[in-house]
């Protein structure tokens, strides 16, 4: 029996385990129950496909998503490992000749969804089969205190007991608190199982939060300098992502939309050209995302504040897949909150459930204030032990110059008492810029002491001033749809002037990486094409690591091409010589060149 590390480099082309892989695979091998908590872009799959190829009999993997099936499955494929899906995007027919190939021993994985264990007949099926192993992805849905709880996980633990011998049963996941551990281990049932943590940390990804800006000018200013990337842009609702989709695409950038008041149709052509890089930029809400395997995210960006730590780490992880830097970047906005409360509000759940969300919602609200190691906030809220600033998140590695505000944020608190903290930001702005408007005309503000007091302002730069000042806690905001503005101790401090206003110049927005070299391009369009041959995404034919590598070390035959990572010996006889033949070509090239 070839050993997991001779698996690794042959079907998939990488020499050395990531962390904490080598011991999940061993646990997972001798029989035992696992659970596995791996970072996104950790390789938790690898952990179950290959004892799959090392076990005799069929592996069932329990996935959530047909996306993220499919995708799986094509990636398998791609690498000569067989495997198939059943799903309700499938016929009964059809779902039934996969079962009967399976039991002739025709796949190595079979990756079915949850939902279908609530089937007798299916369950009856199932039982036929010789059953090496069980693994559970995204195995934080089994848990109410997960945040994406999928009630039909909990007919998993049932299933597995029917089974007239039971399998091994691992388990994985990205996110899990020391609760929802608990949860998984309970509510699946597993028999003393080894539990391993690799860490959920993610060194390539920068953490940041942004607060106090214009969100749709940072928006715009990002992804313009990121034009030629691909990135997430996640948003509260579906109104949202519209107007951001509908934004991005007028000012002429590949922008596509993902939310749950789509068809069906359009969510999957719109996915689909994303994975195929033919839009850069997935506008979406919370909808999409989970079994995303896109490899060379470079960024994502929440333009409104999620509802929890470990949806938000969630959703971020879906950056920087291949191991390379990542932007993670949180737009924070007072008006973040209260939305995500109407939405708490809006669910329907028990009081206890509410309350639980009111508090993971102002854990990440603390989030967006702090101004300590945003990477260690993290890992603290998931129980993991820090040591020391991380030294490359946003908070870390701000060194901007401070601008002195008192004058400016004096006049706003003048200009809010004056009003009686009865408006709102926009008509505080408007009076401080002198605007002739018909609110402030007809409630008569234009004869107010503060009434043009920062006309050498715009109104937008007011606007921000005083978001900048809700974020460091002068100013608060009142409940409700219109919420209104409100005085703080520290701003009577200031207006007594026992304390004088510091905020950060305005961050330039960084700038994108400095664009691939001619021949990444080249390999790119090749990769491009060979996608469109084989109608998979890019990223499954090689990742952008692999494509890097190549042009780094030029290899120019056989040996040295199964020496680049990500080259296994399944891929080299569908790709190989193709891309050795571009290389050669674009070495020749410049060297006639340079004679």
């Amino acid at each position: 029996m070839p050993e997991a590390g001779e698996i690794l480099e042959r079907y998939y082309g990488y020499r050395f385990f990531k962390e904490g892989q080598q011991q999940v695979i061993d646990s997972i091998i001798a029989g035992r129950d696992t659970l596995g908590i791996m970072p996104t872009g950790g390789g938790k799959s690898i952990c179950y496909q290959i004892p799959a190829l090392l076990l005799p009999g069929t592996t069932i993997v329990i996935s959530p998503l047909i996306s993220l099936m499919k995708d799986q499955v094509d990636a398998l494929q791609e690498l000569g490992i067989p495997a198939t899906f059943i799903n309700s995007s499938l016929d009964g027919a059809e779902a039934e000749r996969r079962l009967q190939q399976a039991r002739h021993g025709s796949y190595r994985l079979l990756y079915i969804a949850p939902e279908r264990l609530e089937s007798q007949r299916f369950m009856g099926m199932l039982a036929a089969l010789p059953i090496s192993l069980i693994a559970v992805d995204e195995a934080h849905c089994v848990s109410h205190w997960g945040h994406d709880f999928r009630p039909s996980y909990l007919a998993i633990a049932p299933m597995i007991g029917r089974l007239r011998q039971r399998p091994a049963v691992a388990a994985f996941t990205a996110t899990a608190t020391p609760e929802v551990r608990d949860d998984i281990v309970r509510l699946l049932r597993l028999d003393c199982p080894e539990i391993y943590i690799a860490g959920f940390d993610r060194p390539n990804l920068s953490l940041a939060v942004v607060r106090g800006e214009n969100k749709r000018d940072y928006l715009r200013r990002y992804v313009q300098a990121h034009r030629n990337q691909a990135g997430i842009v996640y948003a509260a609702t579906r109104r949202e992502v519209d107007r951001i989709c509908a934004s991005l695409q007028q000012q002429g950038l590949a922008a596509g939309r993902y939310h749950a008041g789509l068809s069906d149709r359009e969510r999957a052509q719109n996915q689909e050209q994303f994975l195929y890089d033919d839009i850069r930029i997935m506008v979406a809400s919370n909808a999409f995302g989970m079994g995303i395997d896109k490899s060379n995210v470079r960024y994502v960006i929440h333009y409104n504040m999620p509802r929890s730590i470990e949806a938000y780490y969630q959703e971020a992880g879906r950056a920087g897949r291949d191991g390379d830097p990542a932007d993670c970047i949180l737009l924070f906005s007072p008006q973040d909150v209260h939305i995500q409360k109407f939405l708490i509000e809006q669910s329907p759940i028990t009081p206890e459930r509410q309350a639980q969300e009111y508090h993971r919602l102002q854990l990440i609200v603390d989030y967006c204030h702090t101004p300590s190691c945003l990477r260690n906030y993290i890992l603290d809220y998931f129980g993991e032990q820090t040591h020391g600033p991380c030294d490359r998140c946003g908070n870390c590695q701000d060194d901007r110059e401070l601008v002195d505000a008192t004058e400016e944020a004096r006049q706003i608190f003048t200009c809010v008492l004056s009003l009686r903290e009865r408006f709102g930001m926009t008509l505080v702005a408007a009076v401080l810029r002198g605007s002739t408007g018909k609110k402030v005309l007809q409630y008569g503000l234009n004869r107010l002491a503060t009434y043009g007091a920062l006309q050498a302002m715009k109104e937008k730069e007011i606007v921000d001033l005083i978001n900048a000042l809700i974020a460091e806690g002068y100013l608060a905001l009142s409940e409700g749809q219109y919420p209104l503005l409100k005085l703080t101790e520290k701003a009577g401090l200031v207006l007594q002037g026992e304390e004088r206003v510091q905020r950060r110049a305005r961050a330039e927005t960084p700038a994108a990486a400095p664009a691939a070299g001619l021949l990444f391009e080249r390999l790119r369009a090749l990769r491009k094409e060979l996608s469109r041959q084989r109608q998979i995404p890019p990223y499954l034919v090689f990742h952008d690591s692999t494509l890097t590598e190549m042009c780094r070390l030029c290899p120019q035959d056989r040996e040295a091409m199964l020496a680049i990572k990500g080259m296994g010996e399944h891929k080299f006889a569908l790709y190989g010589e193709l891309f050795l033949a571009e290389i050669c070509r674009y070495l020749q090239e410049r060297d006639q060149a340079g004679k």
